[in-house]
Parts: structure tokens; C-alpha cells; sequence
């Protein structure tokens, strides 16, 4: 895929998660793993209204080399890069039931996503919380350069989601699903709810392996 698709598909993406009301304002950020580097949506930007050429690129070390100075949250994505080589994206993001979650203190810190659906478990897997850090803090990446190997999807305290994919589509797609399941898990807390069972759960990640 050449660069001015994955330009064109973060520019495409963006305005699709704006226009949801998946992510508001300038909150939310994504990347993309190139050849030589790597794509990010620019610091304070809205995702709805992204420029193609206006795109933040950072060379393999992470070096500034082109377009506007990109997001601050790059200690972020960097821990999934460097711990998950066959990402090539990450998207973070506001949205609304996976953001709710992240500031209950009741949830498992070791998966904040019960297993209600098979979807969840298909696209997301097990999602920890990861301990809350000022936004754009390099204190983050250490916490998630622990996980992220594991885990392709965070929810971090008080602020968000966060997954990375094999693709940009599959990154999308897979945080979309954990915000669906979230939504279920905040409406039906206080239920007396019929999760999966253990062996619906090793089936499913026998057939559908996360990458």
C-alpha cells in the first residue's frame, strides 16, 4: 500500500469516527506504521477534518521530518510499535462507553471487558487498564510496553481506549467493536448477565488468533 492511501485512509477514517461521534472535538489521535517511518494526525487536531499533506511524518527513530508536529500521545503508540511489529496502526480515542469504563474503579484491571459477546473476543481479546498518566506523558510508555505484546487493546484510566491492528481497518474496526461491547457491559452492570464460558472462549481464540 503506498503512503498516499494510508494518507488518504487515516484522512478517510478520521472523518468516519468524527462524524459517529465516536471521538469529539480534537480529542483523538491515530497512526500508521510505514516503510521508512511512520504516519500520525497532528497535535490538537480533529479527526473529522484532517489534510492528507498536512499529516505528521516521523522517521524509523522517531524523528519529526515532515507536515505538521504530530499528536503528543507518540510514547503511546510507540509502546505498541515496539512491542507488536506486525501492527501497522493504532488508533486512540474518546469514545463514550469504553471512556466510562475506564473511570470505573470497580472493573478487573486485568480485563475491563467482560466476555459477553464473541465478537469482543474475536477483535479485542483482554483488555487491561493501564494506570492513569497525564496525556502525552512518556510514563505511559513503560506501562505499556509491559502489556502490549499480550494485548493489542488498553483502556487507559481516566482517558480511553487504545488498539492497534495488522491494518488501519483492523485497528478501527477492532476499537469500534470494544466501544460496542463497553456500551453493553455499562448497560447491563447490576444484571445478572450470562457471559461466555471458558471453552467458548478458547475455542474462539483458537479459530481467530489476534495479530
Amino acid at each position: 500500500m503506498s503512503e498516499q492511501t494510508i494518507r488518504d485512509n487515516l484522512v478517510k477514517w478520521g472523518k468516519s469516527l468524527f462524524e459517529r461521534g465516536l471521538t469529539a472535538g480534537s480529542s483523538g489521535n491515530m497512526s500508521a506504521r510505514l516503510d521508512d517511518g511512520f504516519l500520525f494526525t497532528p497535535t490538537n487536531s480533529c479527526l473529522g477534518f484532517l489534510e492528507a499533506d498536512r499529516l505528521s511524518k516521523l522517521d524509523l527513530a522517531g524523528k519529526h521530518v515532515s507536515g505538521d508536529p504530530p499528536t503528543k500521545e507518540l510514547p503511546l503508540h510507540f509502546g505498541f510499535y515496539d512491542q507488536r511489529p506486525a501492527s501497522r496502526a493504532v488508533v486512540h480515542l474518546h469514545s463514550t462507553y469504553a471512556t466510562a469504563l475506564s473511570c470505573l474503579s470497580d472493573v478487573d484491571p486485568k480485563d475491563a471487558i467482560p466476555p459477553i459477546t464473541p465478537y469482543v473476543v474475536m477483535r479485542v481479546g483482554r483488555v487491561p487498564v493501564v494506570p492513569y498518566t497525564r496525556p502525552g506523558s512518556a510514563e505511559v510508555k513503560p506501562m505499556i510496553d509491559a502489556l502490549a505484546a499480550d494485548h493489542p487493546a488498553v483502556l487507559l484510566e481516566n482517558h480511553g481506549p487504545v488498539v492497534a491492528g495488522a491494518s488501519l481497518d483492523a485497528a478501527v474496526f477492532a476499537i469500534e467493536e470494544l466501544e460496542e461491547a463497553a456500551k453493553l457491559a455499562v448497560i447491563l452492570r447490576g444484571m445478572k448477565v450470562r457471559h461466555l464460558a471458558p471453552e467458548a472462549i478458547a475455542d474462539l481464540n483458537r479459530h481467530f488468533k489476534l495479530k
